[in-house]
């Protein structure tokens, strides 16, 4: 098979889907790896590590998509790119089809095989292949936050530790799977009041047990929420529900009963968001005010620390690529329940629920599919 690995071109995008080291495996195996020129650059890999792997170098990104079986990318791709989607081909990538009509329209109409590592899912209902993002995004989530209320940036002025003889910060995080634990361990390392919010009892008996004193478990309720929003200096949305939109938690008119000059930092927006006036920004323009609350809804966050991010995301995408590229994505999706759950879109038809539910449209079942 020939794998493509086009250069990411989302702003500030500078994660890479394929190191020097999965070109060794899938030359080993027998099979053709096309980068991009500088694809790996802004992670610290630069074209001569690719080269010396085996990896055949091309100028053009249009002759990376046009020659590949298989493409793979970090995020998902955005307009300039969806002509170069094709029927048959296969894209490996991040895609959060329950955000955009937009992009799913482009891929039902490509007729591509679109394989979402957001979907892939183990027995243990684990995912695999967003865990590292995960983990990089809360713990990133309360780095930026704590940036953001520094009254320079717009917040505040508070120094979420605080000092001794000055109380520190309060910090809400909603949502306790693996942003939520990210996202409070950073936070009360750096010694802020916590409150993780989650609809599992069995899972806040769990963080309870886990969690450092300064940490409280609370019910996730529209009552909690609102009572407890107007104590807080920062709140992380860390809502995930696989392959659909993310829950509104927190409403337009919960604003003005929050502090002036508090932040609010919704990971949830590669779903949609779980703030009702959260909206994608870019780590260009990574903020804006509204009734005076600071709100950060960058859409890729880990792109900001792409060499961790792509270590990270690459120990766990490699094992299934050479599974799609040694078996072709039919068999590998049949042998692998991991893969199956993985496939969003095949051939023009979507085979994941909550993806078609998101738009009204039909859904057909993998095996239809195959």
């Amino acid at each position: 098979m020939i794998i493509g690995v086009p250069k990411e071109i989302k702003t500030h995008e500078n994660r890479v889907a394929l190191l020097p080291g999965g070109v060794l495996e899938f030359k080993r195996r027998g099979h053709t790896v096309l980068v991009e020129k500088d694809a790996g650059l802004g992670s610290g890999f630069p074209d001569e590590l690719y080269i010396a792997a085996g990896a055949d170098m091309l100028d053009s990104v249009d002759e990376v998509w046009r020659r590949a079986d298989m493409i793979m990318k970090v995020k998902e791709p955005i307009a300039v790119e969806y002509p170069r989607m094709r029927a048959g081909q296969i894209i490996f990538t991040y895609f959060h089809f329950a955000a955009s009509e937009e992009l799913t329209q482009a891929v039902i109409d490509s007729k591509c095989v679109a394989i979402a590592y957001e979907t892939v899912e183990k027995p243990d209902r684990s995912l695999p292949l967003l865990i590292p993002m995960s983990e990089v995004a809360g713990r990133m989530a309360v780095q930026e936050g704590a940036k953001y209320l520094e009254r320079v940036t717009g917040g505040r002025g508070v120094l979420l530790g605080g000092i001794p003889g000055v109380k520190p910060a309060n910090v809400m995080i909603l949502g306790g799977g693996i942003v939520g634990v990210n996202s409070a361990k950073i936070a009360a390392g750096m010694g802020a009041n916590v409150f993780i919010l989650d609809i599992s009892v069995p899972r806040l008996r769990y963080l309870d047990d886990i969690m450092p004193k300064n940490v409280t478990t609370l019910f996730s309720s529209e009552a909690n929420i609102r009572e407890m929003l107007p104590l807080m200096d920062l709140v992380v949305g860390a809502i995930l529900i696989p392959g659909a939109k993310a829950p509104r938690l927190i409403r337009r008119d919960m604003l003005p009963t929050m502090k002036p000059g508090s932040v609010l930092v919704d990971v949830a927006i590669d779903q949609g968001g779980c703030i009702e006036t959260a909206r994608p920004t870019t780590h260009d323009d990574p903020i804006y005010i509204i009734d005076e609350v600071v709100h950060y809804c960058v859409a890729n966050m880990p792109g900001a620390v792409p060499h961790t991010s792509t270590l990270g995301l690459t120990n766990v995408t490699l094992p299934y690529a050479v599974q799609l590229a040694d078996k072709g994505w039919k068999k590998a999706v049949k042998d692998n329940k991991e893969l199956e759950l993985g496939l969003n879109i095949a051939e023009g038809k979507i085979t994941y629920r909550d993806v078609a539910e998101a738009f009204g449209m039909s859904y057909v079942t993998v095996a239809e599919v195959l």
